[in-house]
């Protein structure tokens, strides 16, 4: 078996009057992503790992944020698209373990579909995707409440 680790983060600045969509998921928010697509941190630093796991670049390479036809895209759709590329390539994802970092709102009440999204999307079970959130304790922008982070860490493996 070939087994391989992947690590993706992604960041984006909060606004007033956005929606916030986590793992395919809207939240109840004052604020949200400022972004092309839909701003989704936690499905961008899934991508990003799971691109650079099977060493495919990354997601800026393959949804370029100066492209229209991503303009204002559902994540979950790049997410399918990253699945078909890793597909491709013949490999299956093992785990998914994340880390949401966000000030507010809370979003402790969500994490339960937020796993149940993306196992469906990724066809693996929830006990396979990991989300965990935190806060920045009012430290940085993220504590400031100025903006939202993900981290990702994936394990993929091909027969061969």
């Amino acid at each position: 078996m070939d087994f391989r680790i992947g690590f993706g983060y992604d960041v984006h600045q909060l606004a007033a009057g956005r929606k916030l969509i986590l793992g395919g998921v809207e939240i109840p928010s004052e604020k949200g992503p400022v972004a092309h697509s839909d701003g989704d941190v936690l499905i961008h630093a899934i991508c990003d790992a799971l691109l650079g796991a099977a060493g495919l670049r990354d997601i800026g390479f393959h949804f370029p944020d100066n492209e229209s036809e991503f303009k204002g895209i559902s994540s979950m759709i790049i997410l399918q698209k990253t699945l078909n590329l890793l597909k491709e390539c013949q490999y299956k994802v093992g785990n998914i373990d994340t880390t949401i970092c966000l000030q507010q709102p809370k979003i402790r009440d969500y994490v339960g579909i937020i796993k149940e999204n993306l196992a469906s999307a990724i066809k693996t079970g929830t006990d396979n995707i990991s989300v965990k959130a935190t806060t920045a304790e009012h430290l940085g922008f993220v504590g400031k409440g100025k903006g939202i982070a993900a981290y990702a860490v994936v394990l993929i493996s091909r027969d061969g």
